[in-house]
């Protein structure tokens, strides 16, 4: 297990980064409540590009690195979602706002696979949101976005949050965060997603979100509320805590709310630990793909660590991103 003295930050003030995603030059992407993406390079440098002239509040919660530099980001309002697409100069336009003819529900995260198809998880249907922090609960989705038109692949999950696909394209695996699960699902050639079976399901006090792969083909999981980092090996047939950060009262307290079908957003929106601030997503990144990076909802950094293992490298990896924009005389 990793120590947490061993753990540092990256990264000031920045607000909710709760998705992070890096690349082969070094930089790293976290998405930024203030409205669009928060840019570290590898200097230490940091910068953001934000909307400009957007007619609502946009709350980037998933992120998604494009090859020409722009971002497609998962809005996750308080209503209203949708996935939009953020250029360098901050201009914002609807990528996929309704499907089947209804708005999209407030909108988790969308993933960009090797294929370069384009995967939208939205969580729930229900209102508000945190009614559907129960076990109870399974009205997530997953869209696919394929040569421009798009439709739902699967339904009924239980929170759908972050999901990947295999490099080969043949897989899907998503985790569903309040039925406590890993599920995979084949993808047919069309798309379609077939076959649901469950990896893996988790114990008290883990609520599984961000997810990505090692080089060993295994997954790596973190758990919101628990500060926890789990590596689950490629059969699902074991499961290795790599990191936790967490009071075992204040966990408790939560996990007894989960039983009793109670759990809200007090319980998110709290955290009790000692450096960690509500883990929620994770990244390999550096020239040997062993650093990690971790994403938070409640902390104003990005926490980072060097171990042993190395990660597999994303669809994005090789993308150069966005230049920094240019502040025009008198800003």
């Amino acid at each position: 297990m990793f120590r947490l003295d061993r753990i540092r930050f990256l990264g000031e003030d920045l607000n909710r980064p709760e998705c992070v995603l890096t690349t082969s030059n070094g930089r790293i992407y976290c998405s930024d409540w203030n409205g669009g993406v928060a840019i570290i390079e590898k200097n230490g440098h940091q910068f953001s590009i934000l909307a400009t002239d957007c007619s609502f509040d946009l709350k980037p919660n998933g992120i998604s690195l494009l090859d020409n530099g722009d971002f497609l980001i998962a809005h996750l309002g308080n209503e209203d979602g949708g996935v939009y697409r953020l250029s360098s100069n901050g201009q914002l336009t609807p990528f996929l706002t309704e499907i089947n003819g209804e708005p999209l529900p407030p909108t988790n995260y969308v993933h960009l696979d090797f294929q370069g198809r384009i995967w939208i998880t939205v969580s729930t249907r229900t209102k508000p949101r945190a009614e559907a922090y129960r076990s109870t609960i399974q009205d997530g989705f997953i869209i696919l976005v394929d040569q421009g038109k798009a439709r739902i692949v699967a339904d009924h999950l239980g929170y759908t949050n972050e999901c990947i696909v295999s490099p080969d394209g043949k897989y899907l695996y998503v985790n569903e965060t309040f039925s406590r699960r890993l599920t995979r699902f084949t993808v047919a050639e069309n798309g379609d997603l077939n076959d649901k079976t469950t990896i893996t399901t988790f114990g008290k006090g883990i609520y599984p979100d961000g997810l990505v792969f090692d080089q060993e083909g295994a997954f790596w999981i973190t758990s919101i509320v628990s500060n926890q980092v789990i590596r689950v090996a490629a059969d699902g047939q074991s499961q290795e805590t790599m990191l936790i950060d967490v009071d075992e009262d204040h966990l408790t307290w939560v996990e007894e709310a989960f039983q009793n079908h109670s759990m809200g957003r007090p319980h998110l929106d709290n955290v009790k630990s000692q450096v960690l601030k509500n883990i929620s997503s994770l990244a390999f990144g550096g020239d040997d793909h062993k650093t990690l990076y971790l994403g938070c909802l409640l902390g104003h950094q990005v926490a980072t660590l060097t171990q042993d293992c190395a990660g597999l490298a994303p669809s994005h990896w090789n993308f150069t991103g966005p230049s920094e924009p240019k502040l025009s005389i008198g800003e």
